[in-house]
């Protein structure tokens, strides 16, 4: 019977971890503990936190995890305490099965450092295993007539526990025929035999049946047993014989299944049944009877099924030869596997970032990722390589790890994204590759500032435009992705004329179209100068500015505004006085005009528009001079009306039209003579206001004319009353000579306010302008204007400003 595996108690477990959970730290950072196996699940092996210097909080933090390589994962952490700890059940035989030691290797990750760190964990023996035959009873033939001393092989038990817990001796139940001798095998294994005692006879016991224990050293001690029938044959004198003790063959892993490997023969000099030989496996384990074949009859072994160098590498079985007889012989055969190079690596990512930021350092790590190869030797021994023209490098870690690292900064207006192909091939014939694509995508960084295609921008906008009216529109580009690109448009804050800049324009700030906001007009504003920025969204923002001129475009609103001759605001008339003695040619005088436009629209001509005595006078067609088309003639009548126009060259043309009267005599008196008679053929309104006026002026004369008289009559009174009293007494010695008007004073007055008395129709003061040289003595003298009185003359006389010999005389009425 079979001992059950021992349970460990909790306390023992505990006790156990404390003496075995320790940690190995080499020069190359490799970490190392040890637990026993069977523990159960959350059990403590190691201080994963302390060992790699970081505080139990900072396990998450700082992403660090567990990687195998490609088994079932036997450990795990715990961010709280930072301990290692068994993930499932660990099984050291299942693991490594009869080696010594039992390592387990894993890597500690620290992903936000992309380091890797080895860990090994040495899986410790217990006793949970008993020994084990393969079969619970075996059949053993012997010939009666055996000699003392023979021997007859026995099956052997395994044990999957290694060291002290393994199998170390066997126990043979006590009889009177048999004995039992253990031999050393050169693989470590112990071989039972049964040794003969005493001579055997079948016809008192045919059969012996023994029991044969299987023990191991561990504590307590765990036994297997089998039963063994010895059946004793009648005699057979010769055993049968291998040709060799141990047969060789050494194949390729990838030979078909069903291919015979080799041959095995055994003679046996017999005749009859007790010659012919049976072959068949002692003490083969499953995986052998899986995998091989042997025919009984002809000792031929072949495969049943693929091999595999990796799974394992060679194969030891011992085959039987058995006559009828019962007699045997065994013999060992060593199959070897040879390595092909059928396993193309592989590479497995263990960590991988894919999106990395452009303004990365060179040397930053974009992935972690192992290569593997099944195959061994040269076939396992693996290239690892990525193309030349990346800005990466492939830089090897612990193990068979490998980082993917960046070798200067990225651009990601240049490339935004990265198609990385690495390759791994190996060194077998004909080497066996494996590609894997890893994808990077290149963030994007607020690193470029909107930028406009031109240096400054100009534009123009015709004056009198409506508001709102869209005047010019910008785009800034920005090689910027997402947030970082949108952009974003604005007028630097500045003042026009004291008026700040946003009051006369406005731009959108999406789209970057500028509008009007008010209606511009050419003579107040001729240009605007501005800057423009364009931010982007990014953070911080950047920005970028242009100058933008807008130019307002002239247009033709402005009709000419005539100068000269000036309308009075007084409500006179000007008169301009041509001597009849005239030549043609003669300047009469210039109609002055300007246009607040500029260009095309500012170009002035003049015509004469109406006049009449049409062919009399001419107009200057750029001069605006009015000058005698023929000499004048007495027949020509005193009053000559011209209505001169003048007109810009715009599109459509603008006009303006002034009237002239021109008075055509050779002295003032009979321009004065004359005036009241004059009529005006252009307005017939005219002709009745004047005859209004001088019945008006006349009858104001008439009134002062009285009142002078009355005046004089008064100063006569007073003068004769005083001359009575200077006559009475004290004479007229004491009378102010002031209070005396001689005669010729009255009539300096009355010819003086005889000039003031030439009107003109519509108005109150009337201009009278002639040559001064012609004409100057007819007015007023020099002597004259000294000797009179300044209460009593009223003339005044003005040069003319626009032609050189012309004088301006204004009458002026009360």
């Amino acid at each position: 019977m079979t001992d059950p595996p021992r349970r460990w108690r909790c306390g023992e477990l505990l006790l156990l971890l404390t003496l075995l959970g320790t940690l190995c730290e080499t020069g190359t950072g490799q970490i190392r503990y040890s637990v026993p196996e069977e523990l159960e699940t959350g059990s403590f092996v190691g201080n994963i936190a302390k060992d790699l210097g970081l505080e139990p909080e900072e396990l998450v933090e700082r992403g660090v995890r567990v990687v195998t390589k490609g088994r079932t994962q036997l450990f795990s952490l715990k961010p709280r305490s930072g301990s290692l700890v068994t993930a499932d059940r660990i099984d050291r035989e299942e693991l490594c099965a009869q080696s010594a030691r039992c390592l387990v290797s894993f890597n500690i990750l620290v992903e936000n450092q992309m380091k890797i760190y080895g860990v090994e964990v040495e899986i410790i023996d217990i006793n949970d295993n008993f020994p084990r035959f393969r079969d619970e009873e075996l059949k053993v033939k012997v010939n009666e007539n055996a000699a003392v001393g023979t021997r007859l092989v026995l099956p052997f038990a395994r044990d999957a526990d290694v060291g002290v817990n393994s199998l170390q001796s066997y126990q043979l139940s006590s009889n009177l025929h048999f004995s039992l001798d253990v031999i050393s095998g050169t693989d470590g294994q112990k071989y039972p035999e049964l040794v003969l005692e005493q001579p055997l006879d079948r016809e008192k016991e045919a059969v012996h049946d023994l029991l044969l224990t299987a023990l191991d050293g561990g504590d307590p001690v765990l036994s297997g047993t089998t039963h063994i029938r010895v059946m004793v044959l009648d005699a057979n004198d010769n055993a049968p014989l291998f040709t060799q003790s141990e047969y060789r063959v050494s194949v390729p892993e990838n030979i078909p299944v069903g291919t015979q490997l080799l041959t095995l023969t055994a003679t046996d000099p017999d005749e009859g049944i007790n010659g012919k030989v049976t072959y068949s496996f002692r003490n083969e384990d499953d995986k052998i009877s899986e995998t091989f074949q042997l025919d009984s009859n002809l000792g031929e072994i072949s495969t049943m099924q693929s091999l595999d160098y990796e799974e394992s590498r060679f194969y030891l079985m011992e085959v039987v030869a058995q006559d009828g007889g019962a007699l045997l012989a065994s013999a060992k055969v060593l199959v070897s596997v040879q390595d092909v190079n059928d396993n193309a690596p592989k590479v497995i990512l263990t960590s991988l970032t894919s999106s990395l930021s452009e303004d990365c350092l060179p040397g930053t790590v974009i992935a972690l990722f192992s290569v593997h190869d099944g195959d061994s030797g040269e076939n396992g021994e693996i290239a690892c390589s990525i193309p030349r023209n990346l800005p990466f490098k492939l830089e090897k870690s612990v193990d068979n790890y490998y980082h993917l690292l960046t070798t200067k900064a990225l651009d990601r207006e240049e490339i935004s994204e990265y198609n990385i192909t690495i390759t791994v091939i190996d060194h077998g014939t004909p080497p066996l590759s494996t590609e894997n694509h890893i994808s990077l995508k290149v963030a994007d960084v607020n690193d470029n500032p909107p930028a406009f295609p031109h240096a400054s921008y100009s534009t123009s906008l015709p004056e009198n435009n409506p508001r709102g009216i869209s005047i010019f529109s910008m785009t800034a580009l920005d090689p910027d992705s997402g947030d970082n690109a949108r952009v974003t448009y604005s007028l630097v804050k500045d003042t026009f004329q004291g008026v700040p800049l946003s009051s006369y324009v406005s731009i959108n700030s999406d789209t970057g179209v500028l509008y009007a906001l008010q209606s511009f007009d050419y003579e107040q504003l001729r240009d605007l100068q501005m800057w423009v920025t364009a931010s982007d969204s990014g953070n911080p923002p950047l920005s970028s500015n242009v100058s933008l001129s807008l130019f307002v475009l002239d247009q033709n609103d402005n009709v000419p505004e005539i100068l000269y001759p000036a309308l009075p605001t007084d409500g006179s008339m000007g008169v301009e006085l041509a001597p009849r003695s005239a030549e043609p040619g003669y300047l009469v005088t210039k109609v002055v005009a300007v246009d607040r436009d500029s260009g095309q629209n500012a170009w002035l001509s003049y015509r004469l528009l109406k006049a009449s005595e049409p062919g009399l006078f001419s107009v200057g067609l750029h001069t605006g001079e009015v000058r005698t088309a023929r000499a004048l003639l007495d027949r020509d009548v005193l009053k000559q009306s011209l209505v001169v126009a003048v007109q810009d060259h715009g599109q459509p043309p603008l006009s303006a039209t002034v009237t002239l009267t021109v008075a055509v005599a050779d002295s003032i008196p009979e321009v004065l003579a004359d005036l009241g008679s004059i009529k005006t053929a252009s307005d017939p309104y005219d002709s009745g206001l004047t005859l209004y006026l001088v019945v008006a002026v006349a009858s104001v004369s008439c009134v002062f004319l009285a009142f002078v008289i009355v005046l004089l009559a008064l100063r006569l009174r007073r003068w004769h009353k005083s001359h009575l009293l200077q006559a009475s007494g004290d004479g007229l010695a004491g009378l102010p000579v002031s209070h005396v008007v001689g005669v010729d004073g009255v009539q300096a007055f009355l010819q003086s306010y005889s000039h003031e008395v030439s009107l003109t129709a519509d108005s109150r003061k009337s201009h009278l302008i002639f040559p001064q040289p012609n004409y100057a003595d007819m007015l007023i003298s020099e002597e004259g204007c000294e000797k009179s009185d300044p209460l009593l003359i009223s003339d005044k006389v003005n040069a003319s400003k626009t032609e050189p010999g012309v004088v301006q005389v204004s009458f002026n009425f009360p």
